[in-house]
């Protein structure tokens, strides 16, 4: 993700959580207000009608009360009382250790020993993954099981000849609304109907549950009424399919947005292919009106050239391998000849003509002639022995001086 991108995001975010902390404070600031002042009266009440209690005692009595609320015990019973309701029964406590690997966390019922907040560190740390990879294999089975049923309806909707983008549509929409009379509407007339919940605070509830918020202020099976000890492990088991189903849902939503980015970067790429082909088509044409205005491009390197030629030897005479200058008088002068060669200008030449000789006369300061094209040395010419390599190496027997 690009950088521009993510900051775009994280700004969308933070206006978002400033719009939901606006509405928030908006709707339930009030509330919060009223609550405190009923508080304050019936505090007052209460003090004029027992003028024996003081108000410090009444304020850590109030104190009191709402620890032990906290730790879960219930206003509704007492010691004398024959009632055998617990917050950590069986049942209850199974409901408790889902609530912390699913990482719902309700917060209705809290650890308040030392031992328990030091084992539920661990256990965290160890269900939480556990129930992450159990989370995924469901969320497989479950999203494969309702596609494959929605499979058989796509063939039916393909029999009666509807469009393949239209059966698309039906078939998503179909899987959302499966999911949703399974997972959301079915629990809902449940709760309203054990619980005795309304209707918002039974579908309240299956959101906050499913989406993993968990406040706590409605919690199935935390009321003193329910006596059934198998009744809290199976709404775990409906939170365990409810979450798999969510989670195969975002996971449609994720690969249908990767496909969508693909075919969005695959149809901007073509169109960037489309606009640099026209401009470069667009630059051509001007080009050729106008003329080209840019320098020309470099020519070519050629062969470097040799010495201008000199007067070559009579063409009848065969080539012989140059010697080293004598001391002795110079020879009279052999009367010159019009020039049968030029210097090498193609790089087209005999190689080996030009290993064997070329060193030899560039000392002398001539060029070699330089053979018609296509044809050979004859078969019966002497080789040329090799050229001294240096000016103390004692010259060959039988090479003329």
């Amino acid at each position: 993700m690009r950088s521009t991108t993510l900051l775009a995001l994280l700004a969308v975010v933070l206006l978002y959580l400033v719009s939901g902390a606006l509405v928030f404070q908006a709707l339930e600031q009030p509330h919060e207000q009223q609550a405190q002042r009923e508080l304050g009266e019936v505090r007052e009440k209460f003090l004029r009608a027992h003028p024996c209690v003081s108000d410090q005692d009444l304020g850590l009595f109030i104190k009191e009360v709402a620890d032990a609320l906290g730790g879960g015990a219930n206003p509704d019973t007492n010691s004398t009382s024959n009632s055998n309701h617990s917050a950590w029964d069986l049942g209850s406590a199974f409901f408790f250790s889902g609530t912390i690997i699913t990482t719902i966390g309700y917060g209705n019922a809290a650890l308040r020993t030392d031992a328990g907040r030091l084992f539920c560190i661990f256990y965290a740390l160890v269900g939480i993954p556990l129930f992450g990879i159990l989370l995924a294999g469901v969320g497989d089975r479950l999203g494969s099981s309702l596609r494959r049923g929605i499979g058989h309806i796509e063939a039916i909707f393909l029999k009666w000849q509807v469009p393949p983008e239209l059966v698309r549509i039906l078939s998503a929409v179909l899987f959302l609304l499966i999911g949703c009379l399974l997972f959301v509407l079915t629990p809902t007339f449940v709760f309203c109907y054990v619980e005795g919940w309304s209707k918002l605070e039974a579908i309240y509830f299956v959101v906050v549950t499913l989406t993993t918020v968990g406040f706590g202020d409605y919690v199935a099976g935390a009321s003193p009424n329910q006596n059934s000890a198998a009744y809290q492990p199976l709404v775990w088991f409906w939170i365990l399919l409810g979450l798999a189903y969510f989670a195969s849902v975002l996971t449609t939503i994720g690969n249908w947005l990767r496909v969508v980015s693909r075919r969005t970067r695959a149809e901007m790429g073509g169109l960037t292919a489309q606009a640099a082909s026209w401009t470069g088509t667009v630059t051509a044409r001007v080009t050729q009106r106008v003329g080209p205005t840019a320098p020309p491009p470099p020519e070519k390197e050629r062969p470097p050239l040799l010495p201008p030629p000199c007067p070559a030897q009579p063409a009848s005479r065969p080539l012989s391998p140059a010697a080293p200058e004598k001391t002795e008088p110079p020879s009279p002068p052999t009367p010159p000849t019009p020039p049968t060669a030029s210097a090498l200008d193609y790089p087209s030449e005999n190689l080996a003509f030009i290993d064997e000789s070329s060193d030899t006369q560039s000392e002398r300061g001539c060029a070699l002639p330089r053979a018609a094209r296509g044809s050979r040395r004859p078969l019966n010419t002497p080789r040329k022995p090799a050229r001294p390599r240096g000016p103390g190496r004692p010259r060959d027997k039988g090479v003329p001086a």
